[in-house]
């Protein structure tokens, strides 16, 4: 068989496969589960990769990764999907909508799963030839990237990145339509932490301030200075946003409290500026409270690098897209955050986002309850990362072959 015999099985195989992975993909939205509780997806997915004969090993807790292809390798390629689901209540009244109460697949890991293993079953059909070229596959299925600093670093200690090349992973993308798949070298998200501000003061009576250290005005002034102040004192080409999630402090309305709390990320596009910003936020917050009398405490915790792509790995992607009928079109660096991140520092590869809108109809978004997926996605995610596993592995296989 040919490469381009080799491609073409892949991509008739996963076309065959199509509606299984939908019902897979509809099942796993059905029964989301959180972070490092996805106990049932392994499960799944575990049975399903064994009953096509691919040797599959349970991570520590939740997870797994799979190997088929060459036993002694001239490159190995992996493959990474997500599965944990996020604490949000499901608005899309789909007919497969969440059965978790409060829980649902709202960033599309449950279509990252589906078509990793379309993608394996796809080439487990072809596994005589992945031995005869030298390439071997492993999929990694991986816990808990939505909660930092990732499932990616359990994943990494547990063993899954050993003897890989290099790393290949989809994220859904709702702004870009189904069918087409965007790429970029260089940097596709941001860096990002988590950021917890506690004040501690002296309560009282509302109608006497002047007796106390008035938390609420100084929480609210952190609030709004902190992130005021830090992008003038950061370059604004790191790209820094400082956004809060939960404020809390206080229960009743004629009682200044002795403690609040204000929660939110800390995002930044310049990776040298992530690591060397956190004296910094110290310093404003420490500032901005001073006048008030209260005592803050900073909490920064860390979370994940930004995703960088590497050119090699683009390339591939931008062949093996082209190669599965997707089209790859540009795409512009998020300060969303991704675990991705941490695989490579250890190999090459990249991230490519999955389109996942229906041409013509409504752009979702994100982490909210109304997302809504156009199904077609997944034998699209399934074709792509298949197909990249075999032009980056045969990329290899020629560049031993001449020697470089």
């Amino acid at each position: 068989m040919n490469d381009d015999a080799l491609l073409a099985a892949l991509g008739e195989r996963i076309a065959s496969l199509s509606p299984e992975l939908i019902d897979l993909r509809r099942d796993l939205h059905a029964h989301p589960e959180l972070s490092r509780e996805e106990t049932r997806t392994t499960e799944v997915v575990a049975r399903r990769l064994d009953a096509a004969g691919v040797a599959v090993r349970l991570l520590p807790g939740t997870g797994l990764v799979a190997d088929l292809g060459a036993p002694e390798p001239v490159f190995r390629v992996a493959l990474r999907a997500d599965m944990d689901a996020l604490p949000v209540r499901e608005r899309s009244g789909l007919e497969f909508s969440s059965k978790a109460p409060g829980v649902c697949h709202a960033c599309g890991h449950d279509v990252h799963v589906a078509g990793l293993v379309g993608a394996v079953l796809a080439l487990a059909t072809v596994q005589d030839v992945l031995v005869e070229r030298g390439i071997a596959v492993r999929a990694v299925v991986q816990a808990a990237e939505e909660v930092m600093p990732g499932g990616a670093l359990d994943a990494i200690t547990a063993g899954a990145l050993e003897g890989v090349d290099t790393i290949f992973a989809v994220h859904c993308d709702p702004s870009i339509d189904a069918g087409e798949v965007g790429l970029r070298e260089g940097a596709l998200t941001a860096a990002a932490d988590q950021v917890i501000v506690s004040l501690h003061g002296r309560g009282g009576h509302t109608s006497r301030p002047q007796l106390t250290e008035d938390l609420v005005f100084a929480l609210a002034k952190v609030v709004t200075d902190v992130p005021a102040v830090l992008g003038r004192r950061l370059d604004p080409r790191t790209g820094a946003a400082l956004v809060w999630g939960t404020v809390q402090a206080g229960q009743v309305a004629n009682v200044i409290p002795s403690s609040g709390e204000c929660r939110g990320t800390l995002r930044m596009l310049d990776a040298e500026s992530w690591l060397t910003v956190g004296p910094l936020l110290e310093e404003i917050v420490q500032g901005v409270v001073q006048p008030y009398g209260v005592q803050a405490k900073v909490e920064r915790r860390k979370g994940v690098p930004p995703v960088v792509n590497t050119a090699d790995a683009i390339s591939a992607l931008r062949r093996a897209a082209l190669a599965s009928h997707v089209t790859p079109v540009p795409t512009a660096q998020s300060l969303g955050g991704e675990d991705f991140s941490w695989y490579l520092d250890h190999c090459t590869g990249a991230m490519a986002r999955l389109g996942t809108r229906t041409a013509g109809g409504p752009t979702y978004d994100l982490h909210q309850g109304d997302l809504v997926v156009d199904e077609s996605a997944v034998a699209h995610a399934a074709r792509l990362l298949a197909t990249v596993a075999v032009v980056r592995g045969l990329d290899a296989r020629r560049e031993v072959e001449e020697g470089r």
